[in-house]
């Protein structure tokens, strides 16, 4: 007689760590925080994420961080830009009359 709730709570848990796993930009149908809110009906919910909400079956997942959250030093035009600053901070230590030009 427990077993249905328990598979109950076990597919919502395994729906909403989904849920909250997967980028927004992947998500279908709805927003994240409505599939979020949808997940609270009870079988309902995480049948409908499972069917309508998360991503197809083959749709890459990002392996890393999302783009344009990383670090600035990821970047190669920042640390080509940083390495040119400080070539020109030491040739201008060496010769303080280079002015860079």
């Amino acid at each position: 007689m427990i077993v249905p709730y328990v598979l109950a709570l076990v597919l919502l848990v395994y729906c909403v760590l989904d849920l909250l796993r997967t980028p927004s930009s992947l998500v279908r149908t709805l927003p994240k925080p409505v599939w979020f809110l949808l997940l609270l009906a009870p079988v309902f919910g995480p049948a409908a994420w499972l069917l309508a909400g998360r991503p197809v079956k083959g749709t890459p997942r990002p392996a890393g961080p999302v783009p344009g959250s990383g670090a600035p030093d990821d970047d190669e035009d920042f640390l080509r830009e940083l390495r040119k600053q400080a070539e020109d901070k030491r040739r201008r230590s060496r010769d303080p009359r280079d002015d860079g030009v």
